[in-house]
C-alpha cells in the first residue's frame, strides 16, 4: 500500500499567511469568541475588506448593511466568518495550475461547500464545519498537480462522471484528493473531525465507525460534480450513504437549494 508520507516527500507545502495559522489555532481553541477572531482577521485588511464585501453581498440577504467585522459576526455568526475568512486565505495560498481552469476549480468547491451546508443543517452538523470539510476536499488535486503534473492530464480527462476522479487519482497514485487533503490538513493542524471527514469522503461507507461529516462532503461533492439541474440531481445520489445519515428524500425534494444562492470568495 502506498505511503502518503513518501508521497508528500515531493511536496512543497502551500505558505499560508499567519492570519490563517492564527484562525486555524481557533478552531482547536473552545474559549476563542467573537472579538478574537475578528482581531485575527483585522490584521489583514485585504482579507477584511473581501469579507465585509461577502458579508453585503446578497448571498447573505442581511436586513442591514455590514461595516465591520464585528457587526459581520453578530448577524452572520463567529463559525462563519471564521471559515470564509480561512478560505479566502487557502485560495490566496494555491497558485495557479497548468490544465486546471482556476475559475472552475474553486467554483466547484463553492458549490460543494454549499451543498454541504445545506445537508449539515438537516442532520444536526454544524453547518461552517461542514462548509469548510467541503470547500477543502479538492484541494489535494491542486497537490497532485504539484507533485506529479503528468498525473493531472489522466486524472483531469473528460468526460467527468461524478466522482470519476477519486478513482482515477486512486488509479493514477494511489490516492484520492481527499486522503491528501487529509494529510495537508493535518501538517495545519486543523482540528481531528476535520482532518477525519476528509480522509473518509470519498467512501464515506468504508470507514469504521461510520464518519457523518465525511459523508457529507461525499455527498455534496457528487452534487457539485453534476450538471445544474434541479431536485431530479437527488435522484442519483448513493441510496447506502443517504440511509446512513437518515436523510429525508422529501425534505431534500423540497428544500433543495440552487448553486447560485452560493456564496463565493472569487
Amino acid at each position: 500500500m502506498p505511503d502518503i508520507a513518501v508521497f508528500f516527500q515531493s511536496v512543497k507545502l502551500p505558505v499560508m499567511s499567519e492570519v490563517a495559522h492564527a484562525l486555524i489555532r481557533t478552531l482547536n481553541d473552545e474559549q476563542a469568541d467573537g472579538p478574537e477572531v475578528a482581531a485575527i482577521i483585522a490584521r489583514d485588511a485585504v482579507l477584511t475588506a473581501k469579507l465585509l464585501r461577502l458579508a453585503n453581498s446578497a448571498s447573505f440577504g442581511l436586513s442591514r448593511s455590514v461595516g465591520s467585522l464585528n457587526d459581520a459576526i453578530a448577524l452572520v455568526g463567529m463559525g462563519r466568518v471564521r471559515t470564509l475568512g480561512l478560505a479566502a486565505s487557502l485560495g490566496d495560498a494555491f497558485p495557479e495550475i497548468e490544465g486546471l481552469s482556476r475559475v472552475e476549480f474553486w467554483r466547484s468547491c463553492m458549490v460543494s461547500a454549499g451543498y454541504a451546508q445545506w445537508l449539515a443543517g438537516h442532520v444536526g452538523i454544524d453547518g461552517s464545519q461542514a462548509w469548510l470539510a467541503a470547500m477543502m476536499v479538492r484541494l489535494g488535486e491542486l497537490i497532485i498537480a504539484q507533485a506529479q503534473p503528468a498525473s493531472l492530464v489522466e486524472i483531469e480527462k473528460m468526460p467527468h462522471r461524478p466522482g470519476g476522479r477519486w478513482e482515477r487519482e486512486k488509479q493514477v497514485i494511489g490516492f484520492n484528493e481527499g486522503q491528501i487533503t487529509a494529510e495537508l490538513a493535518r501538517r495545519w493542524n486543523f482540528p481531528p473531525e476535520i482532518v477525519r471527514a476528509l480522509d473518509t469522503a470519498a467512501d464515506p461507507l468504508a470507514a469504521k465507525p461510520f464518519n457523518r461529516l465525511g459523508a457529507i462532503v461525499h455527498l455534496s461533492m457528487l452534487l457539485a460534480e453534476m450538471p445544474p439541474a434541479g431536485p431530479e440531481m437527488l435522484e442519483t445520489l448513493p441510496e447506502d450513504v443517504l440511509a446512513a445519515l437518515q436523510l429525508n428524500p422529501e425534505w431534500m425534494q423540497g428544500k433543495f437549494p440552487q448553486p447560485d444562492s452560493f456564496v463565493s470568495i472569487e
